[in-house]
């Protein structure tokens, strides 16, 4: 794991291995990181599951993130992306040494010509992550 553990809850079996479905989430205070941030927690909350959130926002606005995840009542983690300029490999090695159920992205909305290239973070998570990965978009203003 790159991240930096900043805050932790759930459980294990006797065996060490997890207990629930793990959903890992990039996350940043962008509408894009908001809308996968609701989505993965409306997904663990159906499948019994946690929360492992990789975030790349400042310090100040990571309080407001575990306020969001501590009144959901979902099990969660927060790691820091510790280097913020490859936040795709930062879901992807979370992803596989937890081994998660799925990685939830949020994507922006593009223009004609901004289609044509998918976002590199959200393309290589896409391409290279070895579990499956929802992509979500932010809502519309």
């Amino acid at each position: 794991m790159t991240g930096t553990k900043v805050e932790q809850t759930g459980s294990t079996d006797p065996a060490g291995a997890p207990s629930r479905p793990v959903i890992v989430v990039g996350y940043s205070s962008k509408p894009e990181g908001r809308a996968a941030l609701k989505r993965a927690l409306a997904e663990a909350e159906l499948r019994g599951g946690e929360v492992v959130v990789v975030h790349t926002s400042p310090d100040v606005e990571v309080g407001d993130l575990r306020a969001q995840l501590d009144s959901s009542g979902v099990p969660h983690e927060v790691l820091e992306a510790v280097d913020a300029m490859d936040p795709a490999e930062e879901l992807i090695s979370t992803a596989d040494s937890r081994s998660a159920e799925f990685i939830v992205i949020g994507l922006r909305r593009r223009s004609p010509v901004g289609k044509l290239l998918l976002g590199s973070n959200a393309q290589r998570v896409l391409l290279d992550a070895s579990c499956p990965v929802l992509a979500v978009k932010a809502e519309s203003a």
